[in-house]
């Protein structure tokens, strides 16, 4: 099959290996990440999802952070070694996308659409889920690799504090980006009949 945005999203893969060498700068990369989240879709356009992007030295310091926290779950020095070492490979990179979602957005849908109101926590994980797929096919696009990672809930408290972040600001994720430094894994695949049932074809 020929398709432009399939070829695309097969390009978009998990980059453990980056660095700092982008030609890009912070300046169009940022307006490259917020155009990506931007035209992204949120259930009845609520457009929850929130974005904290650092760079160089915020970059480095949020996963300071990270490495920090993780000390306390470290059952022995090699294994802190080797968490350090993971932690080092991501703050190798350029930049990191935080994303949040805004529950004041997610409860005030919930009083106005009352029938609803179940449901729009869960939308709103669609939402943020679809904004960190658009941002990292974008960067993907650009020859930038990337890797979503999750170190929420155990940094939470100390990305509010350093960055200002509203309380209503829940932390989802964690994009990070940089130069290629190395190629992804081989990626297999289900097959498709465990995956997929089609009717009326």
């Amino acid at each position: 099959m020929s398709n432009q945005f399939l070829q695309l999203i097969e390009k978009r893969r998990s980059i453990y290996a980056i660095g700092k060498n982008v030609e890009q700068t912070p300046t169009y990369l940022t307006d490259l990440i917020q155009n990506a989240i931007k035209q992204s879709p949120s259930s009845f356009n609520s457009q929850s999802s929130r974005a904290v992007i650092l760079f160089n030295a915020e970059h480095e310091k949020f996963w300071d952070l990270v490495k920090a926290q993780l000390k306390a779950y470290a059952k022995d020095a090699e294994s802190a070694a080797k968490t350090d070492a993971k932690i080092d490979s991501f703050a190798a990179g350029l930049g990191t996308v935080l994303f949040f979602e805004d529950q004041e957005v997610v409860a005030g849908l919930q009083a106005n659409f009352p029938s609803y109101a179940d449901n729009f926590p869960i939308w709103s994980e669609h939402s943020t889920a679809i904004a960190q797929f658009a941002t990292w096919t974008a960067l993907s696009i650009e020859g930038l690799g990337a890797s979503l990672q999750h170190y929420n809930p155990i940094v939470d408290q100390q990305v509010h504090a350093q960055w200002n972040i509203p309380a209503t600001w829940t932390l989802r994720a964690q994009l990070v980006f940089g130069s290629v430094e190395g190629e992804p894994k081989d990626k297999t695949y289900m097959d498709d009949a465990e995956r997929f049932k089609v009717f009326g074809a």
